[in-house]
């Protein structure tokens, strides 16, 4: 319950001071080795059972931060009821090596991965924003409608999932009114935001039918032959990405499509780089160590202050 009030708490700088993961994300890229320190995922395949297990250590030496995310990712087939990504995270205490902590990584991994792709929005969507458009049905997916009609004002809200049945569900759970599309077509036309947070090893987006001007954040196709973006959008997009080590050696929709990295987001943040939100953009996140290990700090200090 407290990481689910995580990424608005976070956000709710909205304008003003910088949040605590915009300010470790602008401080990572400016590459001293002696404020952070994070090597990109290690992963291992498990091609038996169409998984893999990432290991995702961070320090973070001004903030005391000592902290490994394990998450174990699996493509389940259709009707399964396990999750198809499962995290444990563990915080240590810097100074003598002791867990500290042991925090199941779902809740947190959700709440990190939407606040981070609400500061893309807030950095790169369109001045005048009506339409959010959703194409998934699971956890992301969800997480990501929370924080973004919590945090920006869109008239209408369209969803597509591949599994209708998980797309009606979705929508059941809610208060507010969303559309379900057929089609990912039919949802994206017109769209000024458009989160993908889909399954995906081949593209479901396409540059054609993407309005000028709008907003992707991609947080699927986490492996580098797995994809959810076409080459014409890709190519045609300013490409923003958390990470260049992690996107040019994890994301299929960066190398498959050759496409160029202009920015870093904490190039962005930091003034490095102009924010181009006059054009297409991607934001396309994989994750990293320094957002989970703020994000459990920040989760262990709620829960120290009110238990």
């Amino acid at each position: 319950r407290l990481s689910e009030t995580l990424a608005i708490t976070e956000l709710q700088h909205h304008g003003r001071s910088p949040s605590t993961l915009e300010s470790v994300m602008g401080k990572f890229s400016k590459r001293d080795s002696s404020e952070i320190i994070q090597p990109v995922r290690s992963v291992v395949p498990i091609q038996q059972h169409s998984g893999f297990l990432g290991v995702m250590p961070a320090y973070l030496t001004a903030e005391g931060i000592l902290c490994t995310k394990m998450v174990a990712f699996y493509q389940r087939a259709e009707g399964s009821s396990l999750p198809s990504t499962q995290a444990t995270v563990l915080l240590f205490h810097p100074e003598h090596g002791n867990v500290t902590a042991i925090m199941d990584g779902e809740a947190i991994t959700a709440k990190r991965t939407a606040a981070v792709s609400a500061i893309s929005a807030k950095l790169f969507k369109p001045a005048l924003s009506e339409v959010l458009c959703i194409l998934g049905s699971g956890q992301q997916a969800r997480s990501h409608y929370d924080v973004f009609t919590k945090l920006f004002k869109f008239k209408e809200v369209r969803l597509w999932s591949r599994r209708k049945e998980m797309a009606q569900r979705f929508v059941n759970d809610l208060q507010d009114p969303v559309t379900v599309c057929s089609s990912v077509k039919e949802a994206v036309i017109g769209a000024d935001v458009i989160v993908t947070a889909t399954g995906a090893s081949q593209p479901i987006l396409f540059g054609e039918w993407v309005k000028p001007g709008a907003h992707i954040a991609a947080v699927g196709a986490c492996r580098p032959d797995w994809r959810e973006l076409d080459d014409v959008l890709m190519r045609e997009a300013v490409v923003y990405v958390d990470s260049r080590e992690g996107a040019t050696a994890e994301s299929g929709d960066i190398i498959l499509s050759g496409a160029e990295v202009f920015a870093e987001l904490g190039e962005v943040i930091n003034g490095s780089f102009p924010a181009q939100h006059e054009k297409t953009t991607v934001f396309k996140s994989l994750g990293m160590g320094i957002q989970d290990a703020v994000s459990a700090k920040l989760v262990l200090e709620k829960w120290n202050s009110e238990y």
